[in-house]
């Protein structure tokens, strides 16, 4: 066999990890868009198994990378843009870091801040946004094997859906600004808006890695 079947006999093997690791992502974000309701609702019970299954799930992002990890080592050089690979992974692997990460802040909020100042409904729509961007990954993911053109015209939208959090980042931290007085409560809402909006960002630059592994393959 050629060494250029090889290489790609190993991308759409390295791929397939990468398409597991991108829909555990998508379902701990998932998990996460019910996380602001609950914390109004005061729902311990339902607060305590989404944290649980959002940190389930990072624990299985994590060792899918390690999977791909051993397997982009094992092939050694016959894979040219292997660290493309590799970043591609870490970056999916932060982004479940992220997830975890807004999902325990959010749970230290009291509910009644989030509900007096209204802010609830803005994070949730930052977050389905989020779930948006990491669904259109998974269908990149999935079109990288058998249409290209598809997969790189699915990239486009998530630099759109991007640019429409950024916007709504900003009205969020102006609502926050103006309708949060209590010092600790502002600090935790301002860093999960943050954290949402850096992790949108994540999701762009895994975007632009499945277009260069879709030109390769």
């Amino acid at each position: 066999m050629y060494s250029g079947e090889l290489e790609v006999q190993a991308k759409r093997k390295a791929v397939a990890v990468l398409q597991d690791e991108i829909n555990r992502i998508l379902n701990a974000a998932r998990e996460l868009v019910a996380l602001p309701e609950m914390v109004v609702k005061k729902d311990k019970a339902g607060i305590k198994k989404t944290l649980e299954a959002i940190s389930t799930i990072e624990d299985e992002v994590e060792n899918l990378r390690r999977k791909i990890t051993r397997e982009v080592a094992d092939v050694g050089g016959l894979i040219m843009n292997r660290e493309n690979l590799l970043n591609t992974a870490y970056t999916m692997d932060e982004i479940a870091g992220y997830i975890t990460g807004i999902a325990f802040k959010l749970s230290n909020i009291k509910g009644s801040t989030l509900k007096s100042s209204k802010i609830d409904k803005d994070l949730t729509k930052l977050i389905e946004l989020v779930v948006d961007e990491i669904y259109k990954l998974n269908e990149i993911i999935r079109s990288l094997n058998t249409n290209t053109a598809n997969a790189i015209e699915l990239a486009q939208e998530t630099q759109t859906i991007e640019r429409e959090i950024d916007l709504r980042y900003r009205q969020a931290t102006m609502v926050l600004l103006s309708e949060v007085t209590n010092i600790k409560e502002l600090l935790l809402i301002k860093d999960v808006i943050e954290g949402i909006e850096e992790m949108a960002d994540k999701c762009q630059r895994v975007s632009d890695s499945f277009i260069m592994l879709a030109l390769s393959l």
